[in-house]
């Protein structure tokens, strides 16, 4: 059972952080977040006083809070200059991340669309790196992270190292891809082993690994369209 936070005095930020660490963010309740960023009471009211009072002057609305100016936060009782940029900093993130999430994350379901979206980050290397795009399971686009960067001849893609990110990101499938600055668009044999073993060591892990390209300034090689490997 998640206990309740009484009203306490001026240092309630101890028991704040301990009730967080014991039992997650998301036990805390609002007043007792917005505590934890006030920092400390003031002239005998505690952190948790003043965040209480912050809320139910604009009736427990959060967006109405975070609209809030630094001017109107540094001009509320028991909050100073270093609480309210405090504040309006913690607000502002959330914007952000909201801003974030909302965002159209494109939807990769064929070699070409993942070429258009890799492009950029391998078009004229005058040495080659190896990339992979993280999809979720709606193939829409998490992230794409550059795994290793070599010579004008090669580079070496750690198979474990792309797996642990593709956990780290919860993502369901993958796409591959490196240039080549030779402008071969054969792919090697090391290129095909590479392929075979990251395609089957995400296998085991449930993840599937889409497709392989190789990028050069003539075009792409779709390992999937051509039925290499795939």
């Amino acid at each position: 059972m998640i206990p309740s936070t009484p009203t306490v005095t001026m240092s309630d930020r101890p028991l704040l952080q301990q009730k967080l660490h014991n039992f997650g963010r998301s036990a805390l309740t609002d007043a007792e977040l917005l505590a934890l960023l006030i920092g400390k009471g003031h002239k005998g009211r505690s952190a948790l006083d003043i965040a209480r009072d912050l809320l139910a002057n604009v009736d427990d609305d959060l967006k109405c809070l975070g609209q809030k100016s630094l001017e109107e936060f540094k001009g509320t009782s028991g909050i100073g200059e270093a609480g309210a940029f405090t504040l309006l900093a913690a607000f502002e993130l959330g914007r952000r991340r909201s801003s974030e999430v909302l965002k159209e994350r494109p939807t990769i379901r064929s070699a070409s669309s993942a070429h258009e979206q890799l492009k950029g980050e391998l078009e004229d290397l005058t040495h080659e790196e190896f990339w992979v795009m993280y999809l979720n399971s709606g193939s829409r686009l998490i992230a794409k992270k550059r795994i290793s960067s070599g010579g004008l001849s090669g580079t070496v893609a750690d198979v474990r190292l792309i797996l642990k990110w593709a956990l780290d990101l919860r993502a369901t499938a993958m796409i591959a891809g490196h240039n080549h600055p030779s402008g071969n668009l054969k792919p090697s044999e090391p290129d095909i082993r590479l392929t075979r073993k990251l395609k089957e060591a995400s296998e085991w892990m449930d993840i599937r690994l889409l497709d392989h390209l190789i990028f050069t300034d003539k075009g792409y090689f779709s390992f999937a369209d051509e039925g290499v490997v795939f």
